[in-house]
């Protein structure tokens, strides 16, 4: 039944929002009641830095590079097939005209899904624009120990705890090592860390290698462990991590191993680690053209040889400290450039693989929480896809496995304020608000009831009273930090004993073909 005085028809778009008189809001507020019946409205607030137009000029900054500048391709195959796609060839530099871009770029899929080995629909991972996961990044060479708390080289035992950690905590999305492994046969430590990995997290794996036979292995037990060529396929179990050198150079190794993903339906990722003023301009500006030209290399590559291949692009983009010669994993500008390169990847219709949760500083400290809630807010604010390396210190060259269970709280209070605010009927609750009134409490009533739950619950922040506080122990958020990441390494079994054991066998029988291939080679 329509009010007295109310428009027979509600066409909410006909009134403006501006401020509007008594006799015209009494008019207009029944009408949006009404036409919002049954709608829940709700945003993420996303936030941008780069202008339409600025979007435009950096994209044709990046198609001006590649056909004018070109890039160095240091191997012949990836050569030939550029070539043959209508490129310009001289000795190992090649010149990527427009439309070979244009036709790589419209071929890469929308979404791509990645599953756990296991089964678990709640650890699935969704590649599409604006949704983000978390996870640690690979090889540096050391690691702090989890006992001693003393910085040390990276050790195989290493990789299997950083993968039960990961497992055990609910805002890693997906799991890389922390570390390169020190103590195995040299060559190898791709393999070995993959292989552990695997059979302690069900949570889906970023891997890495050092050649296209590392690559061959890593796919191999990913295939074991899903259950068949076909089974991967359709369920893959793990992205590729690939990286080009700044400036402009895809060196044999990592076009070689894009071309094997590409080849074999891999999700994977192709990548620079650019630094301001050192492999790339100094100018935020600059720095966005030349990585966004170094990784399409590898989409370009990857969709003429397989189209409609998953292929992620972005990598860690930060500014070289001109005072200490450090490549700053710390610095706003990590923040600021990896937004910006989001969007730029974005507005080319790719997934983005970010930066955040690291940090300068040498151990978890105070320094170490404000690096990285800066560019964990920031990188989840930005929507980039896949954001690595949550646990790395001493700008990039130590793993801390206290720092990424840190940041896995930070994540949370992050995703938080990505959700935005539910607007709807029951959510603004106004039946509840009239019922309580001026003055009364809405402890009892049902819908708090139904509607705290939602609310953060953190699991290291200090919310407790002071005399209880002290009665706990007057324990810092260092000392709760230990606490909880050392009760998970002690109690948390992970998925080790659900590894079948015919697939076990088969990890087993590719380290030793691999161990026999290296001794080989040598």
């Amino acid at each position: 039944m329509l009010m007295k005085g109310m428009p027979s028809a509600c066409a909410v778009v006909a009134y403006p929002f501006f401020p509007v008189n008594n006799y015209e809001l009494q008019k207009f507020i029944p009408c949006i009641m009404i036409s919002r019946t049954n709608y829940t409205e709700q945003e993420s607030p996303h936030f941008e830095i780069l202008s339409d137009n600025q979007k435009e000029r950096i994209f044709n900054g990046m198609m001006r590079t590649l056909q004018y500048t070109g890039a160095n391709v240091h191997h012949e195959g990836a050569r030939e097939l550029f070539k043959k796609a209508g490129c310009k060839v001289d000795g190992i530099r090649v010149y990527f005209p427009p439309e070979v871009i244009l036709n790589a770029l419209s071929t890469v899929p929308v979404v791509t899904e990645v599953f756990p080995w296991d089964g678990d629909e709640s650890k699935k991972i969704i590649i599409e624009k604006k949704r983000s996961y978390f996870g640690p990044g690979p090889t540096p060479p050391n690691f702090i120990d989890p006992e001693t708390l003393e910085r040390r080289k990276y050790l195989r035992s290493d990789a299997s705890l950083v993968a039960r950690v990961c497992d055990a905590l609910p805002n890693m999305g997906y799991v890389q090592s922390l570390g390169s492994i020190s103590d195995v046969t040299n060559g190898l430590a791709d393999v070995y860390e993959f292989a552990d990995m695997l059979r302690n997290t069900t949570t889906p794996i970023m891997s890495w290698s050092f050649t296209r036979e590392g690559c061959r292995d890593i796919h191999r037990m990913g295939v074991a462990m899903a259950g068949g060529e076909e089974a991967f396929r359709a369920r893959p179990n793990y992205v590729f991590y690939g990286e080009p050198i700044s400036p402009l150079v895809s060196d044999f190794h990592a076009i070689d191993k894009c071309m094997y993903c590409a080849e074999n339906r891999i999700p994977q990722v192709y990548s620079p680690c650019a630094i301001g003023g050192g492999t790339v301009p100094a100018s935020h500006a600059g720095q966005l053209v030349v990585a966004l030209s170094e990784s399409m290399v590898g989409v370009i590559a990857s969709q003429l040889i397989s189209p409609g291949t998953c292929v992620i692009i972005g990598g860690v983009q930060s500014i070289l400290d001109m005072r200490y010669s450090v490549y700053s994993y710390g610095a706003p500008e990590l923040s600021l450039l990896s937004a910006a390169l989001t969007e730029m990847v974005h507005h080319c219709g790719l997934p983005m693989y970010s930066t955040s949760g690291c940090t300068d500083t040498k151990k978890m400290d105070m320094q170490s929480a404000m690096e990285a809630s800066l560019s964990i807010n920031d990188a989840m604010m930005s929507g980039a896809n896949f954001v690595h390396d949550c646990g790395y210190t001493e700008s990039g060259l130590t793993g801390d496995i206290f720092q990424t269970v840190m940041d896995d709280e930070i994540i949370g209070m992050a995703r938080v304020v990505e959700k935005g605010v539910e607007v709807s009927d029951e959510t603004m609750g106004l039946d509840v608000i009239h019922n309580v009134g001026p003055g009364g409490h809405y402890l009892y009533e049902d819908h708090t009831m139904t509607h705290f739950r939602s609310h953060y619950m953190p699991t290291l922040m200090d919310r407790n009273s002071y005399e209880s506080w002290v009665e706990e122990g007057s324990k810092t958020m260092k000392d709760r930090i230990i606490e909880k990441t050392r009760d998970l390494i002690e109690n948390y079994e992970g998925p080790r004993s659900k590894v079948p054991e015919n697939v076990d066998a088969e990890i087993e029988k590719i380290l030793q073909e691999a161990e026999e291939r290296q001794k080989n080679q040598q």
